[in-house]
């Protein structure tokens, strides 16, 4: 079973591994959109945004379903929404140990820098 439980979040976490699945997703988090709309928040081409979808679907992390001559898009599970938002707490986190060897870069910069006489 835990190889299986491996293997799984492997598959998923490669299903996530593309900016514009990303972008997708945390449109979807704000609401269920069809191609047009995500085409359009996205800024790309129709045929990317789709093959994006399909990649998606194929996981099962979103959902299709047929209105009329659209599909209307949602996320499978809505805890997608928390795992995107952990992301962005690691991606913050990071971007706060940087800096702060940044700052402490500077600062030891500035204490072997001795000024000549």
């Amino acid at each position: 079973m835990n190889l299986e439980m491996q293997q799984f979040k492997a598959e998923f976490f490669k299903a996530l591994a593309h900016p514009l699945r990303i972008r997708i997703l945390e449109l979807l988090a704000e609401g269920d959109k069809n191609v047009n709309e995500i085409q359009t928040l996205v800024g790309s081409e129709g045929s990317a945004v789709s093959q994006q979808l399909t990649i998606l679907r194929a996981k099962n992390i979103v959902t299709g379903t047929k209105e009329g001559n659209k599909v209307i898009y949602t996320l499978k599970d809505p805890m997608i929404i928390e795992l995107l938002a952990v992301a962005r707490q690691i991606f913050n986190n990071h971007l706060v140990d940087t800096i702060t060897i940044l700052d402490k870069f500077k600062e030891d910069e500035e204490v072997t820098v001795v000024p000549k006489n």
